[in-house]
C-alpha cells in the first residue's frame, strides 16, 4: 500500500488570500478550527498567489507564516501554484490559465514557490506544487507553444534539482491536466510527456526532469473526461510519469437529461460569474461532448445532441462527501477507485482535498442556512470526514 503517511491536505484556495495577512488570518479563522473540528493532525495545502510570494521574499514573511502554521498545529508539503493572481475577484474564468508555461513569470513564480515551501517543510518530507497545464485550448497560442513550455519545465527542473542539491529539500513539480486545457486527456498528458522527457534526454537533463515533473492528479477534472479513473492512472504510471499528487475532488453529474427536467432546473442554479464549468456530455455510443461553460441556457433548453446523452458531467468542485446534491449526482463514485489505484503506486502521492467554490455554492448545496466562518470550517470537516472513510476503506482493502 502506497498511501502517504502524512497528514491529509486541504488546499487553502478555498479562501482568499492576496496579501499575506489574509492567508494568515485565513490560517487562524479556518484552518486551525477545521483541524480541530475534524480531529486529527491537518495539513494546510497553502495556495500562495504570486502577490504573496513577493511578501515572502522576506526572511521575516517566511517566518511570521512558519509561526502561524506552528501555532495552529498544522504542517505544509504542498502548494498550489496554478492560480497566479486574485482567484477570488468577480470574475477568474480563463484568466487562471495565465500566465501559461511559455512565459518567464511562471517559471519564475513557480521557482519562488519550492523556495518557500523549502522552508515550509518538516524535515525529511518531501514536496510538491501543483501548476497549470501548460495553458487554456481557447486562448491563443504561438506555433512553438510547445517547445517554449518543455524548455520553460525544464529549466525549472533544473532549479528544483540545484534547490535539492543546495538544501536537502525534495520538491517536486506536478502538472495538473484540466477539461479544455492543453493538457486535457491522459492521453494528451501522456504524449506530451514522451516529448518532455525526450527533449531532456537531448539536453542531458532526462534524470532531473524524471525527478521533479509530474502529474496533479485531480479525480474531478479526469471524471468529467469519463475517463475510467483507475486505468488513467495505471497508464500515466506504465509511461514513466511519476504522480506527485493527487487531489480528491467531485464535479457534479446529471443523469439522464432529457427526462430529468429537475436535476437541469437544479443545475442552471449552478451557473455563476466567477470560475469556468466547463461541462460534458456522454453520448450513448461513448462519444463525448464538450462546452466551454455551463450556462442558463445549456441547462434549461440543451441542443438535441446534449439531450441525447445518458449523462452530463460539470467542472464545478462540490464537496466530495457527497453523493447527490438533490435532483443531481456527483462523482463521489469515482473517489475510491482513484485511491484504490493510487495505493498500488510504488510511492506516495501527496493527497490533497481540493473544493475551492464553496463560497459559489448556490443555495441550498450545502447543509446550513447562514455561511459563516462557522458553516464553512462544518462543510470543510465534513469533507475530511469522508475523505478519512475513504482512505480508511482503501487501506482495508475495499
Amino acid at each position: 500500500m502506497s498511501l502517504s503517511p502524512l497528514p491529509l491536505s486541504y488546499c487553502t484556495n478555498v479562501h482568499p488570500g492576496r496579501q499575506l495577512a489574509e492567508v494568515l488570518s485565513g490560517l487562524r479563522q479556518y484552518t486551525d478550527p477545521l483541524r480541530r473540528a475534524a480531529g486529527g493532525p491537518l495539513a494546510a495545502g497553502l495556495w500562495l498567489a504570486a502577490p504573496v510570494i513577493a511578501e515572502l521574499r522576506s526572511s521575516e514573511g517566511v517566518a511570521r507564516l512558519r509561526e502561524t502554521l506552528a501555532e495552529g498545529n498544522l504542517t505544509c508539503h504542498t502548494l498550489n501554484a496554478f492560480p497566479y493572481g486574485d482567484f477570488h475577484s468577480r470574475r477568474v474564468k480563463e484568466q487562471v490559465y495565465l500566465p501559461d508555461w511559455t512565459d518567464a513569470n511562471r517559471q519564475q513564480y513557480t521557482l519562488d514557490c519550492a523556495r518557500v515551501l523549502g522552508e515550509l517543510l518538516p524535515d525529511g518530507v518531501e514536496g510538491s506544487i501543483s501548476t497549470v497545464p501548460l495553458g487554456f485550448k481557447n486562448l491563443p497560442r504561438s506555433a512553438t507553444f510547445f517547445a517554449d513550455c518543455q524548455e520553460r519545465l525544464l529549466r525549472t527542473a533544473e532549479g528544483l534539482d540545484r534547490l535539492w542539491r543546495e538544501t536537502g529539500r525534495m520538491i517536486r513539480l506536478a502538472i495538473e491536466p484540466e477539461p479544455l486545457c492543453v493538457l486535457e486527456t491522459t492521453p494528451e498528458t501522456v504524449g506530451f510527456f514522451e516529448g518532455l522527457f525526450a527533449a531532456a534526454g537531448r539536453q542531458g537533463l532526462e534524470e532531473p526532469a524524471r525527478r521533479h515533473l509530474g502529474v496533479c492528479y485531480d479525480v474531478c477534472h479526469q471524471a468529467v473526461e469519463f475517463e475510467p479513473v483507475g486505468e488513467s492512472i495505471a497508464t500515466l504510471h506504465g509511461a514513466g510519469i511519476r504522480l506527485n499528487k493527487i487531489h480528491i475532488s467531485s464535479a457534479i453529474e446529471l443523469r439522464d437529461p432529457r427526462r430529468n427536467t429537475e436535476g437541469r432546473a437544479a443545475l442552471a442554479r449552478y451557473v455563476e460569474e466567477r470560475y469556468l464549468h466547463q461541462t460534458t456530455a456522454r453520448l450513448p455510443g461513448g462519444k463525448v461532448l464538450r462546452q466551454l461553460d455551463l450556462t442558463r441556457e445549456l441547462a434549461l433548453e440543451p441542443p438535441a445532441e446534449y439531450l441525447a446523452a445518458d449523462c452530463w458531467r460539470i467542472h464545478f468542485h462540490v464537496p466530495v462527501n457527497a453523493a447527490k446534491l438533490g435532483p443531481l449526482h456527483t462523482t463521489r463514485s469515482e473517489l475510491g477507485p482513484a485511491l484504490e489505484a493510487v495505493s498500488r503506486l510504488p510511492y506516495a502521492p501527496h493527497l490533497e482535498v481540493e473544493t475551492y467554490t464553496w463560497e459559489v455554492l448556490p443555495e441550498g448545496a450545502a447543509p446550513g442556512a447562514e455561511r459563516t466562518a462557522d458553516w464553512l470550517v462544518a462543510g470543510l470537516s465534513r469533507e475530511l470526514t469522508g475523505t478519512r472513510e475513504l482512505l480508511a476503506a482503501v487501506g482495508r482493502g475495499g
